[in-house]
């Protein structure tokens, strides 16, 4: 099997590793963090090469601090993030700190959900969503 690339959640550092070891608790090469903790930070910087670089599908949520149903998206988002370890990336970006990428893919409502495979944009869901139906629409 090829190995997969995956972006670290805390230093957004990408790390080859095995598809069959996703399961055994993988750490970051540079960091040392676990891989699959949590969702990766997005910013400016890091987007276009996390997405492009990326070797699993990478559901970003497009959300802001002011934003009381980005608020409650948050922890489902995480939750899904955890079920859905080493089979989808799982990815923020902070609207108001990233405005570019806002502007770039025309985010209109937050919270947003785009879904990219090899950093082409394959499917957008706005509005907050449970876990399940966060599960589902990722992979589907």
């Amino acid at each position: 099997m090829d190995p997969i690339v995956v972006p670290c959640p805390d230093c957004a550092a990408l790390n080859r590793m095995p598809a069959a070891r996703v399961g055994d608790g993988p750490v970051c090469a540079t960091c040392k963090a676990p891989l699959f903790a949590h969702p990766v930070a997005l910013d400016e910087a890091s987007f276009d090469r996390v997405l492009a670089k990326a070797s699993l599908p990478v559901v970003v949520d497009f959300w802001a601090g002011w934003c009381g149903p980005c608020k409650q998206m948050s922890p489902h988002f995480a939750a899904a993030a955890q079920q859905l370890a080493g089979k989808v990336v799982f990815a923020k970006v902070d609207t108001e700190a990233a405005p570019g990428l806002a502007a770039r893919y025309d985010v209109q409502s937050i919270p947003l959900l785009v879904r990219f495979v090899g950093g082409v944009e394959q499917k957008r869901q706005a509005g907050m969503l449970p876990t399940p139906a966060i599960v589902r629409w990722a992979m589907g």
